[in-house]
């Protein structure tokens, strides 16, 4: 009875382990905004990324306000700052504050961004903080009355992926408790088994079983996000760059969970050789 019991309660540990895992690197780095903007942070030091965004961002500058014998000026003026943007010392803040903001429109809870007539139904980065960086910038060289936007929406992702995001947001706080149950179902195997050694070993296993198909899970989501290509280049250039970091810090993961395997396996067979089994009564 006690095998039968610290059996089940392996086989209970890991599956809430197989759930408990990505839906905290999920909650981490996805629905947490400081997770989301550590691992997105570093896309808008890439060069070709940096040079669309700052296009994208001076394109949306409102120019109405200038007069009609003014604006043939003004365009060379656009072009020079789209180049000289990311070498503005506010850059990299605004950049991160893009990011916050993009994270609060897709992610945030319906309750601290209620929903209006001009709430985005798409996966959406909102560049107003970039936008205003650059109209203060044109606004100091020119001295034309320019005012930025309260905000300057791009889709990188279409209504489905939307509301799988939303899904995602739901479900990852779920890993922490998953992960708990997990931690007291080992616990119970350990307790309840005659041969500790094997609940440690058949654990050990488990993990690195679980390394290969989170590594599976993980090729499989990337590929189908990669391939659902937007129609908009820096969409799709952001989107690709922020999945293969996804990718790569959720390996790092899988990779620390495939040597706690190959640690419990190795100790598992150092306390079986330790304690080879009970030794026949002497006469």
């Amino acid at each position: 009875m006690r095998t039968f019991v610290s059996a089940i309660a392996v086989v209970l540990g890991v599956l809430l382990s197989a759930l408990a895992v990505p839906a905290i690197w999920l909650d981490r780095n996805v629905v947490q905004e400081d997770g989301f903007v550590a691992l997105a942070g570093p896309l808008g030091k890439d060069a070709e990324f940096q040079q669309r965004l700052a296009i994208a961002a001076v394109g949306t500058i409102d120019t109405g306000t200038i007069p009609d014998a003014l604006a043939g000026l003004v365009r060379p003026v656009l072009e020079a700052a789209a180049g000289s943007l990311t070498a503005l010392p506010g850059y990299q803040a605004a950049w991160e504050e893009t990011l916050r903001k993009s994270h609060r429109l897709n992610l945030a809870a319906p309750a601290a961004v209620p929903a209006g007539p001009d709430s985005p139904s798409s996966l959406t980065l909102d560049l107003a903080p970039l936008v205003a960086l650059a109209t203060e910038e044109l606004a100091r060289t020119t001295g034309l009355p320019l005012t930025a936007p309260e905000q300057t929406l791009i889709n990188v992702g279409e209504p489905e992926q939307r509301q799988l995001v939303e899904r995602v947001s739901v479900y990852a706080p779920l890993g922490y408790p998953l992960a708990i149950g997990a931690g007291i179902a080992f616990a119970l195997a350990l307790v309840s088994a005659r041969r500790r050694w094997s609940v440690v070993f058949a654990v050990g296993l488990a993990a690195l079983a679980l390394t290969g198909l989170w590594s599976a899970g993980s090729q499989l989501a990337r590929d189908a996000v990669v391939g659902a290509a937007s129609g908009n280049g820096l969409a799709d250039m952001f989107k690709d760059a922020f999945v293969a970091a996804a990718s790569s810090s959720f390996q790092s993961w899988v990779g620390g969970a495939a040597i706690t395997g190959g640690v419990l396996v190795a100790a598992a067979l150092v306390l079986r050789i330790a304690s080879p089994g009970r030794r026949p009564p002497t006469r």
